[in-house]
């Protein structure tokens, strides 16, 4: 069950509570479950949700899913706690106009912002697995759940994969829309392609399948598409998106997200939306979700090899490898190149060895950003941050559950589900995501790290589990997605050029980053590396889009 964007301060209710019975009345159910247990009545509330209840004693209980899935946004003003699921909708109740600039530099870090913090002073929002509670006027947002992995000693293959494949036919069982009207994405990997043949095992029919592709080369993989959508005799639809459809729809896109958002794949996945709802489909099934809780993300297996480094005795690495690798004459020989690049990158603690390449510190803030800018912000907020995340999560777990439970944060509930959930929105069609389903995280805490990552092999358990469901293509392809080619687009057609040029021109006129950036950014870098400098183009333009709809007077003082 879905919530819908209600009024602020609107008492509401979502999700199906385990321990209660009457399950058509999601709010009477939370109502009894806080009165039984409390504010950790949340964690035993399985699926997607959020809650705002008003409490018989005049305080207030705000709750959102372990991914975030559904959003809810707050403030404490005038003595109450108001909320709403979306910031600008507060905002506008409460008539806050200020900017956080902060907010703008996290945003510029990592792409979104993170939570809890949002692009207007003094509104919060609820971090993925946190409640909210206001009594006697006093705010206490904590977790209400957190990740325990407890490994299976002595793992049985056959019949975890039972269960694990029990779990997965539930899941998109459970998620189909009542009018019989549900489709599902496929990109052609491994997570949206056993989503398309569940969906096929339960229904008992062709699956509706929506791809997008592009006509670019390195970006389209239209043929994994159609593998998987021939291997489950689906129903597929395919959409190429052109530089003429981004120009169209990226105001529309941006304007839409309550704060400035800039996964470039938010653009593809509105288009597949926008298609599947005006063939008349109310639901979309996703495949968010497999890598980060079985272990697919490449960077698992990087992290795996610079850990090894650490594994070294700490005098064996100061007497030895530090000294060898550190003599000037090791940057003129390849392989002690390597080695010396290697040691750089292993010393770095995590999680800040996951930013290591992040775009403004290639770039250099000071190149970016304009005194005026830096001088209200707190550059190492975004580090900080990631650091806090960081220590608060599994630390007795092995290495590859700290980066899942982390990426559940990060990659999940602050990304990929809001491009999901925002841009499926916009198109007018709910979305629901099989691979989130809480049986499942549940399951995944069980498994070795081993069945997770075995050696260099990705998600290694839910590929063999799959073997013999999933074509075999589909099981040895390299990930990818929907990736955008924003930047060589951006290149070589005039209006969408256009269209970044001046937005770019717009950022620079706030007082946020430098003209001289600006110039040298559209001019000379876009030209020389798109792909790699597309990405910086497409964030601060995705920005100037949303302040020119939300907040068009914005400037730094």
């Amino acid at each position: 069950m879905h919530t819908q964007a209600l009024p602020p301060d609107t008492p509401f209710a979502s999700g199906t509570p385990r321990f209660h019975e009457a399950a058509n009345d999601p709010l009477a159910a939370w109502q009894k479950a806080y009165a039984d247990k409390g504010a950790l009545c949340a964690s035993e509330v399985q699926g997607d949700f959020s809650v705002a209840l008003q409490l018989p004693a005049g305080g207030t209980f705000l709750a959102v899913d372990r991914f975030a899935v559904h959003s809810l946004c707050y403030a404490v003003h005038g003595g109450h706690l108001h909320y709403a699921s979306r910031a600008d909708v507060l905002a506008r109740k409460l008539g806050i106009t200020e900017i956080n600039t902060q907010a703008i530099f996290d945003y510029l870090f990592h792409h979104c912002i993170p939570s809890p913090r949002t692009i207007y002073q003094g509104i919060l929002r609820l971090p993925p697995a946190h409640y909210a509670l206001f009594e006697n006027g006093q705010l206490t947002v904590a977790p209400y759940w957190q990740p325990h992995f407890e490994e299976l000693k002595r793992p049985d293959f056959e019949v975890l994969r039972d269960e694990f494949r029990g779990i997965l036919r539930s899941a998109v069982q459970e998620r189909l829309s009542t009018d019989g009207r549900t489709a599902c994405f496929l990109s052609g990997g491994t997570d949206s392609s056993t989503v398309c043949g569940l969906l096929r095992e339960a229904t008992g029919k062709a699956p509706a399948s929506y791809s997008i592709g592009f006509e670019a080369e390195g970006y389209d993989e239209m043929s994994f598409a159609r593998i998987a959508a021939k291997a489950f005799g689906a129903e597929h639809h395919e959409y190429y998106v052109t530089p003429a459809d981004l120009v169209k729809a990226i105001p529309r896109v941006a304007a839409h997200y309550d704060q400035p958002f800039g996964n470039s794949s938010a653009l593809p996945a509105f288009y597949c939306a926008s298609k599947a709802r005006g063939d008349g489909y109310t639901r979309l099934l996703a495949g968010d979700g497999g890598d980060e809780l079985f272990g697919g993300n490449t960077r698992y297996a990087k992290e795996r090899v610079f850990d090894a480094y650490n594994q070294v005795p700490a005098p064996l690495r100061a007497a030895l490898l530090e000294p060898l690798f550190a003599n000037p004459v090791a940057g003129s020989i390849p392989l002690l190149k390597k080695g010396t690049s290697y040691i750089r990158q292993a010393r770095v603690p995590m999680p800040d060895r996951t930013q290591m390449y992040n775009l403004l510190d290639r770039l250099g803030i000071n190149e970016v950003f304009t005194r005026d800018f830096l001088a209200q912000v707190d550059a190492n907020a975004p580090r900080n941050h990631q650091r806090a995340a960081w220590a608060a999560g599994p630390l007795g777990s092995s290495l590859v559950n700290q980066m899942l439970a982390f990426d559940w944060r990060y990659t999940l509930a602050e990304n990929d589900l809001p491009k999901v959930v925002g841009t499926t929105a916009l198109a007018g069609i709910d979305v629901s995501f099989p691979l989130l389903d809480t049986r499942l995280l549940d399951f995944s805490l069980k498994l070795p790290t081993h069945y997770k990552l075995k050696g260099f092999k990705l998600r290694w358990f839910f590929k063999e589990a799959l073997r013999g469901f999933l074509p075999d293509e589909t099981l040895t392809k390299k990930k990818q997605g929907f990736g955008l080619p924003f930047g060589p687009w951006a290149v070589k057609d005039s209006a969408l050029n256009a269209l970044a040029t001046e937005s770019l021109r717009g950022v620079a006129a706030r007082g946020i980053v430098r003209e001289e950036f600006i110039d040298a950014l559209l001019t000379h870098r876009l030209k020389e590396h798109a792909g790699f400098y597309g990405e910086m183009v497409w964030i601060l333009m995705m920005l100037e889009q949303w302040l020119q709809h939300h907040a068009p007077e914005y400037r730094v003082k």
